[in-house]
């Protein structure tokens, strides 16, 4: 994706991370995976987040703790 895939603005969730152009929490995703819930049942949870945002995040902390361990 070349759009953000998380944006911060403190009149949107007071200033929490969240999936561009929605409401949802980015820490929402993380909770979801850490219950063992699958990302189908998340985008089922959070219908205005895009399959597509969540492979991006999931990417992108990928390669940042990847990264940090180099």
């Amino acid at each position: 994706m070349k759009q953000p895939v998380v944006s911060r603005n403190p009149e949107v969730m007071g200033g929490t991370p969240v999936f561009a152009g929605t409401r949802v929490p980015v820490q929402t995703l993380l909770d979801y995976l850490e219950a063992g819930e699958s990302i189908d049942e998340f985008l089922e949870g959070f219908p205005t987040v895009m399959r597509q945002q969540v492979i991006a995040f999931l990417e992108q902390a990928k390669d940042r703790l990847i990264e940090s361990v180099s």
